[in-house]
């Protein structure tokens, strides 16, 4: 599954599933492009690790895709864009009728409308060199629910629709477009939440990562940021060339309850 020469821009990746990402498709060989909102010398560190570690280009270019012009920006800057992947996302949880709405306004914006913005910008690059990957990073609430998450699950849904669109907007050419469904990913978010989530309901850990965090994830396992970018190399590949417009999970059964 060689990416050799191809361009990644993979937004909200100096972290989590994000960086997870970008680092698989370097492993692959593909040039990468990191991104998110901050602009600290790690963040630059970061892309000049992976740049060596795998032998291939990496830069990062701050952008913050609540605001359109920014996310089209950042494709703009990267100057080639074989491999998109929609990843940046943020979460609240409140009741709709208490969801404040500049919270809802901003996950919309950062999950979905950004997502469209980067597309909308990367797909005349990709029909330019004859090729392109659009690889939307969705989640297990791409197709299913939950409470209190009305912004995240909608945005989410959102992503999974756009995909199928963009998948048959380019349906003819040679361009993909997938989305991933992770349910819950070991990231260091999530690492952080587990001693919290013990001490709240008066667990160990491991009890409150398999009956809290992990409840409905039926295998009882974190998928691994690994195993999400490998997903992503998969549906890079010639062997993905005729999957389009489809959701992949990778949720240890979620879906399938």
């Amino acid at each position: 599954m060689s990416l050799n020469g191809k361009t990644a821009v993979i937004t909200g990746s100096n972290s989590g599933i994000g960086l997870g990402v970008a680092r698989e498709l370097a492993r692959a060989g593909a040039n990468v492009v990191l991104n998110s909102f901050t602009d600290r010398p790690e963040d630059h560190e970061l892309a000049k690790s992976i740049a060596q570690e795998f032998g291939v280009e990496a830069r990062y270019i701050k952008g913050d895709l609540s605001k359109g012009a920014e996310a089209r920006g950042l494709i703009e800057q990267a100057g080639t864009c074989d491999i998109l992947v929609n990843n940046a996302g943020i979460q609240h949880v409140a009741p709709i009728d208490e969801f404040p709405v500049d919270k809802w306004d901003t996950i919309i914006a950062i999950m979905l409308s950004s997502a469209f913005h980067t597309t909308a910008v990367a797909l005349p690059m990709m029909r330019k060199a004859g090729w392109g990957r659009v690889v939307n990073i969705a989640s297990a609430h791409g197709l299913t629910a939950s409470p209190y998450k009305s912004a995240y699950v909608s945005a989410k849904h959102g992503v999974v629709g756009m995909t199928k669109v963009v998948a048959l907007e380019t349906a003819k050419e040679p361009i993909t477009a997938n989305a991933i469904c992770p349910g819950y990913v070991h990231t260091p978010l999530v690492e952080a939440q587990i001693p919290d989530t013990a001490k709240k309901y008066n667990m160990t850990e491991e009890e409150a990562v398999e009956k809290i965090i992990l409840d409905r994830q039926p295998s009882k396992q974190f998928a691994t940021v690994e195993q999400i970018g490998g997903t992503a190399v998969f549906l890079c590949s010639d062997a993905a060339e005729q999957i389009t417009g489809t959701t992949i999970s990778v949720d240890g059964g979620w879906t399938a309850l």
